[in-house]
């Protein structure tokens, strides 16, 4: 998604933020959460995490993916064999609420299916709850098309803007969350739950805030056996910032810098002594690819998670900042792997991750 790393880096934002936070840990965080020891030893019985954020070729966003209309396990299929191919062992998937609100017994259903798809191909998903990033209204039924060679322009937030600090939907959204935690709670099939991709983008800055922390509270309520996160990715947002990282019980967070930058924020992060994952990364035009990235992650035992898998619907070979209205093909990828018919962007670097993650 759209990170403020795609903005400016500032190193004393990344060590004052830090500080701020181990300094007023007690201050900050809600009980409980999980014990470091009992997160590392989590982090202890998987392999090296690598992945992809995962959305099918075909689906421009979230509701196209899970409505029952659209829902297409055949190409989900197809798809997490490449992934398997590649050594991926996780995979992070957005949900959406107003999927679940139009139809919450089959959304389950559809959840499940995609599950032991993903179990067939030895991954084990992220899902992601609520989402502040682009299209401000989301709405069920017929998803509109791709607009041509612009990043992400059918993707839509969950619950939207300005919903996401109106209150009076606050109860359905609980429901939402709660029922899915409920359901899913000790399912061995799925890694970790990220309850909130980039609160304040688009921005909402500390609007979101108030359901950051009701999404949370239902959460922990719910008490999974999976742990539960929320990443980091602005350091300007400072009460985001020390709240995330307090009451996650794995680190996430988001990096598109290029390797020195993103390195200083790894070598930041593990003050806390949590294990990391980055749950998005690879944005070949600002330096950040996998062939300097991969490698780091997994030295610093740090998850490596990066953004787009299969050049589709979504559009994210194409740059936030730079659309292609003629429909012509970037001099480079921004994002993705693999072409629709499942052949390689670039075969050196699917030899690279196959390598990282076989070894």
């Amino acid at each position: 998604m759209l990170s403020f790393y795609h903005f400016f880096f500032k190193k004393s934002r990344v060590y004052s933020c830090i500080l701020f936070i181990l300094l007023y840990t007690n201050a900050s965080a809600q009980s409980p959460r999980w014990s470091i020891e009992k997160a590392n030893a989590w982090y202890s019985q998987h392999r090296w995490l690598a992945g992809a954020n995962y959305i099918p070729a075909n689906a421009i966003n979230q509701l196209e993916m899970w409505q029952a209309d659209t829902f297409d396990p055949v190409t989900i299929d197809k798809e997490l064999g490449w992934a398997e191919n590649l050594g991926f062992n996780t995979l992070r998937v957005y949900l959406h609420s107003l999927a679940w609100q139009q139809d919450a017994t089959g959304f389950k259903k559809r959840m499940d299916q995609f599950l032991s798809i993903a179990a067939k191909h030895r991954i084990e998903p992220i899902f992601v709850f609520f989402d502040d990033c682009w299209n401000k209204v989301p709405k069920t039924g017929k998803q509109p098309e791709p607009k041509t060679g612009i990043h992400n322009s059918g993707w839509v937030q969950d619950p939207g803007q300005p919903m996401s600090n109106d209150v009076s939907i606050y109860p359905r959204l609980q429901k939402y969350v709660t029922d899915v935690l409920t359901h899913f709670k000790h399912d061995k099939r799925i890694l970790l739950w990220d309850l909130y991709n980039e609160p304040g983008n688009s921005g909402k800055k500390d609007s979101s805030l108030v359901l950051l922390k009701k999404v949370f509270e239902w959460a922990k309520a719910a008490n999974p056996d999976q742990p539960i996160s929320a990443g980091l990715w602005d350091w300007n947002l400072e009460k985001y910032n020390s709240f995330q990282a307090l009451n996650s019980d794995i680190i996430t967070y988001h990096n598109y810098d290029a390797p020195a930058d993103h390195k200083r924020v790894i070598q930041l992060l593990k003050a806390f002594g949590r294990p990391m994952i980055c749950t998005e990364y690879m944005a070949r035009t600002r330096n950040s690819y996998f062939a300097n990235i991969m490698p780091m992650l997994k030295q610093y035992k740090v998850g490596a998670i990066n953004w787009g898998f299969v050049n589709g619907k979504t559009n994210t070979i194409f740059a936030w900042d730079d659309p292609h209205s003629d429909g012509s093909q970037p001099k480079e990828w921004f994002h993705d792997i693999f072409n629709k018919d499942g052949s390689p962007y670039r075969q050196e670097e699917v030899d690279l991750i196959k390598k990282l993650t076989k070894q």
